[in-house]
């Protein structure tokens, strides 16, 4: 009788709820589906493969510009795509570096919601001489928060992270302006615009 009762109670214990995820698939190549449209009405043009920079901080030898990768996994998927982005009218002694850096993962175990608002809160707690702002961005998922680090006139770093059911997804700004630039660097305001647009149309391309 105890045996039947411990059995029922482990049965019950490991029973969890299905993973809402709203809709959205996985796919190998997020690249494809990233929205790169509202990057290119600012003039800012991904770089032709083969001369992104050794900066970039990405593995590889540079000569795949955008980077793509995904992994499926039993407990979730995986996916990202960066890309190095350059001014239009940039001239050849002009060593600025713009990056955009996404990833999208589907939590098939484990409801991401608990920790996602603090791993974003976390930014304003970092004990660092850079200072960060974190904010909530409504009309976006269930959820989403904007980061932003202003360095100085010489780049800009803003992240949007975006929940939606158990699926997140993340889109990062990255750039540094050299001093031999023409070309004026957008604004954190006009970097959040991009980066909505971007994941609005990107997250719709995801649920198609």
């Amino acid at each position: 009788m105890g045996g039947a009762i411990l059995f029922a109670v482990g049965a019950f214990g490991d029973a969890r709820p299905a993973p809402e995820l709203a809709g959205y698939s996985y796919t190998s190549n997020l690249c494809n589906r990233t929205s790169f449209a509202p990057f290119d009405s600012a003039n800012y043009k991904i770089k032709p493969a083969g001369s992104s920079s050794s900066s970039s901080g990405s593995s590889g030898s540079g000569a795949q510009n955008p980077q793509f990768s995904g992994v499926q996994q039993g407990a979730m998927d995986s996916m990202w795509c960066n890309a190095e982005l350059k001014p239009s009218n940039a001239g050849s002694d002009d060593y600025s570096s713009t990056w955009i850096y996404s990833s999208a993962t589907l939590h098939k175990k484990a409801d991401p919601t608990a920790e996602f608002a603090d791993s974003y809160r976390a930014y304003e707690r970092q004990r660092s001489s850079i200072s960060y702002k974190v904010t909530p961005v409504p009309g976006i998922g269930d959820e989403a928060y904007l980061v932003s680090r202003s360095d100085d006139s010489s780049g800009s770093y803003v992240i949007l992270g975006i929940r939606d059911g158990w699926a997140t997804y993340q889109l990062t700004w990255s750039s540094y302006t050299s001093r031999s630039s023409s070309t004026k660097p957008p604004t954190t305001e006009q970097v959040t615009g991009m980066l909505r647009t971007s994941a609005m149309e990107t997250l719709r391309r995801l649920r198609g």
